[in-house]
């Protein structure tokens, strides 16, 4: 065996040693949620022959052809007893692209498909593409809904950074060959998009964030929640804001529908993200809230706060102090695997179960939104416990 053979040997055992690597559980946490020691994906997990040119005429080398930078904000799906991610895959070259890893366990050995994902192109092509919800709907298909982003033609002369978003729209039968449609029609920009699982009213309905430019909400006042006739030629026309943002909370600046809600029998359980402005930039957190079985338009429940916030080795990357969820997956034994990404760099999974995040989504304080209300809750809690303690 040459040299070059066995350089690509020892590169393929390395990396076959680092996916097959046990995640094993975090000790400690909340009772709501475990956290696991490695993260799932990263960008190191793409495979070796989408990185490197195992040619020696044409890379005698051995060098990095193409640069992966991080893997991020993937959306989730249960697909033939197998775990799989849609993942957002940022190439050294800052462009995004879609691309399958699946697991045997939705923990660890996580491992991508051969290809990437062939998504087809809309009337103006996208520059980047990104950040898909994946929805199973009940007319059959799946749906991926993701930000699809070009150029500002209206911004000034040598402006080379402004971009408008739009959700783009694919389905598929099979999560290889996806049929692109039409961008949904909006009256504002959107980035958060998600297709609930149902029809409502014999419609197909939408969890939309309208904003009034890329990155800022404006005048956008939440989660909104739309109804639209056809999925291959998506409008939405009326637009209600279901989950609102408040001042001085997680999710003053703004706030998006995570992957798309699951169906209990106490309610519609939501995972979302909220967004603040700190002296550090933007900070991201996860969080949650309920809406009713019979009308998702209704709030039933609305925790305080943070339901997940980053921690650790979570609190850097690319942008840093970040989490966010797109994906998750709810088993048939009632176990929850919640798919987040850490500061737009990698890829991590948490575990619960339905009953504990309906527990904690009913049964939480809701903000009261003064720092007395919050005082108040504190000291009825304490009242309660030291009844408790002196009844023991």
């Amino acid at each position: 065996m040459s040299l070059f053979k066995d350089k690509i040997a020892t590169l393929l055992a390395e990396h076959e040693e680092f996916l097959a690597r046990k995640n094993n559980p975090m000790k400690g946490g909340n009772g709501i949620i475990t956290r696991y020691e490695h993260p799932v994906l990263t960008a190191a997990h793409t495979p070796v022959f989408w990185r490197y040119d195992l040619d020696e005429k044409t890379n005698p080398y051995l060098m990095e052809r193409i640069g992966m930078n991080a893997t991020m904000n993937a959306g989730a799906i249960k697909w033939n007893g197998k775990y799989l991610l849609m993942v957002r895959v940022e190439g050294a070259d800052r462009k995004s692209f879609f691309a399958i890893a699946e697991s045997p366990n939705g923990i660890d050995n996580f491992r991508f498909w051969d290809y990437p994902v062939t998504m087809p192109e809309d009337v103006v092509p996208a520059t980047n593409v990104y950040d898909m919800r994946l929805t199973a709907h009940e007319d059959g298909w799946i749906y991926g809904i993701f930000c699809a982003e070009r150029p500002d033609d209206n911004a000034p002369a040598g402006d080379l950074s402004s971009a408008t978003a739009t959700a783009g729209i694919a389905r598929t039968k099979d999560l290889k060959n996806w049929e692109r449609l039409p961008d949904l029609k909006t009256k504002s920009q959107q980035r958060n998009v998600v297709l609930h699982p149902e029809f409502v009213e014999g419609k197909y309905a939408l969890y939309t964030r309208p904003q009034d430019g890329f990155i800022d909400a404006g005048s956008g006042g939440g989660i909104g929640w739309a109804l639209v006739e056809d999925m291959t030629h998506a409008e939405v026309k009326e637009e209600v804001i279901i989950d609102k943002r408040y001042y001085h909370t997680i999710k003053e600046v703004k706030n998006g529908e995570g992957p798309h809600p699951i169906k209990t029998p106490q309610g519609w359980l939501h995972l979302a993200h909220g967004v603040r402005g700190c002296a550090a930039g933007l900070r991201y957190v996860l969080y949650m809230y309920m809406t009713d079985l019979k009308d998702p338009t209704k709030l039933i429940a609305s925790p305080a706060g943070y339901f997940m916030a980053p921690e650790g080795e979570e609190r850097i990357g690319d942008v840093s102090n970040v989490l966010f969820s797109n994906g998750w997956i709810a088993d048939e034994d009632g176990t929850v695997f919640i798919y987040y990404a850490s500061s737009d760099t990698r890829m991590h999974v948490a575990t619960s179960t339905i009953d504990k995040l309906v527990d904690y989504c009913l049964h939480t304080p809701q903000d009261g939104f003064f720092s007395s209300a919050s005082v108040e809750t504190l000291k009825r809690m304490i009242e309660k416990n030291k009844k408790v303690v002196i009844s023991d």
